[in-house]
């Protein structure tokens, strides 16, 4: 009788040691993870990279991918195009399968046009320029963000119903993400006109914005509207509550926790803006899968994760799926297996919409607290009030519009596979 009851818990175990972890002579399956160490955005940055190495720690944990154990390469993109495309070609020199990770929507185009031409998957965690699933869609690139047209519906009804008719100023980051953003807030507030509401252009990385303020403080507008992003944000803000801009809206249209907990709490109170996801998201919805991420992530970091980790976590599980699902490593049938693929993982349903490869999902509105209570609980992290939200559905760009806005930028209305594929059955 013994020795059947340890016959039984022996082969239990070699059972559960085959299926944990990954088989002795498989080559581990290596993906790369391209993120800004340094730079603007390094506050977006290191919560990626801290999210990305969780989630990979956890799949080695229970068997890796098909076997294979998971090994994360990374490269400092410092927010630069040129780095980018230095550390892209690296990491794919290198084998890897997938390409993930930035906070800038030029580095996302830049990585994305690369994977494409040399047929590897690319997953963006921050880019919410419209241009990325837009003029600079690709067959083997996803956005597991929302985008900047989506933010400005989610905004769209409380700032007509509180401001329609009034003033706005905007200070906007020179380059894609900033121009889709300011286009898209415009769009939705009818403040199209550029003399009525009048605005400025700042360069990536500025850190005095005295002339632009005192320009947007001297137009008295009801709503000042900061398109800028990282520690510019952060920097702007705390210029503008030296300045006491008490009586005027500011409007952030995509915030993160780092940007927050970098411009400070005096800075963030009552400012309006948009995001994805935050940490306490989970705990206000019942999301059990979103509370497990935010506790291991505190209790390895000491510090609340951010939308942007929260984004690079979910790559890596997405990848991980499609993979499995596809049975292969190979990207067409990885690509195939992601379009149309409804998943639910740190709140409630997204799907990677198959046209655009758009991650449509909900988007949250979102107000910093006032100061007194902006400071609660023992991590110190809780900026946000929820205002509103809105179901993807309702605020992505409709398929006959996307279709529309693509051929007028000369675009095919279906995304090209890669030269590889030529030859083969494409999904």
């Amino acid at each position: 009788m013994i020795r059947r009851i340890w016959f039984i818990v022996f082969t239990a175990f070699l059972a559960f040691a085959f299926t944990a972890f990954p088989a002795r002579g498989k080559q581990p399956v290596r993906i790369g993870i391209n993120y800004p160490l340094t730079g603007p955005y390094s506050v977006e940055g290191l919560d990626q990279i801290r999210a990305a190495r969780m989630a990979v720690d956890e799949i080695n944990h229970t068997g890796g991918i098909m076997g294979h154990r998971v090994r994360l390469l990374t490269r400092n993109s410092a927010s630069d195009v040129l780095q980018t495309r230095i550390n892209v070609n690296e990491l794919i020199n290198s084998n890897c399968t997938m390409i993930f990770g930035g906070s800038s929507s030029a580095v996302a185009i830049a990585s994305a046009e690369i994977c494409q031409k040399r047929n590897v998957i690319f997953f963006g965690t921050l880019t919410y320029s419209t241009a990325t699933t837009l003029e600079g869609a690709q067959k083997t690139s996803f956005r597991e963000c929302n985008n900047s047209w989506m933010s400005a519906q989610v905004m769209a009804d409380w700032l007509n119903t509180h401001y329609a008719g009034k003033r706005y100023h905007y200070i906007t980051a020179d380059y894609t993400w900033g121009w889709t953003t300011e286009d898209s807030i415009r769009q939705v507030t009818d403040t199209m006109n550029q003399v009525h509401h009048q605005g400025a252009l700042i360069p990536l990385g500025a850190v005095d914005f005295s002339v632009p303020l005192q320009q947007a403080k001297k137009n008295n507008p009801d709503v000042l509207v900061l398109s800028l992003f990282g520690k510019d944000l952060a920097y702007a803000l705390q210029q503008a509550a030296a300045m006491d801009f008490k009586d005027t809206l500011i409007v952030v249209p995509n915030l993160t926790l780092g940007m927050a907990e970098r411009a400070g709490a005096a800075a963030m109170e009552n400012v309006v803006g948009t995001v994805p996801w935050t940490w306490n998201i989970p705990y206000l919805y019942d999301y059990a899968r979103g509370k497990e991420f935010v506790e291991e992530f505190v209790k390895r970091y000491h510090r609340h994760p951010s939308s942007s980790g929260a984004s690079a976590y979910t790559i890596v599980y997405e990848y991980k799926s499609a993979v499995e699902r596809a049975g292969s490593f190979e990207t067409a049938k990885v690509v195939q297996a992601l379009e149309g693929h409804e998943y639910t993982l740190l709140k409630d349903a997204q799907w990677w919409r198959p046209m655009d490869h758009q991650s449509v999902q909900t988007v949250y509105m979102v107000r910093g607290k006032d100061l007194e209570l902006m400071h609660i609980g023992t991590q110190r992290m809780d900026y946000f009030t929820i205002l509103s939200s809105k179901p993807g559905e309702l605020t992505v760009r409709s398929p006959k519009k996307w279709k529309r806005l693509r051929r007028d930028a000369g675009l095919p209305e279906t995304l090209p596979a890669p030269p590889q594929w030529k030859g083969k059955a494409t999904p």
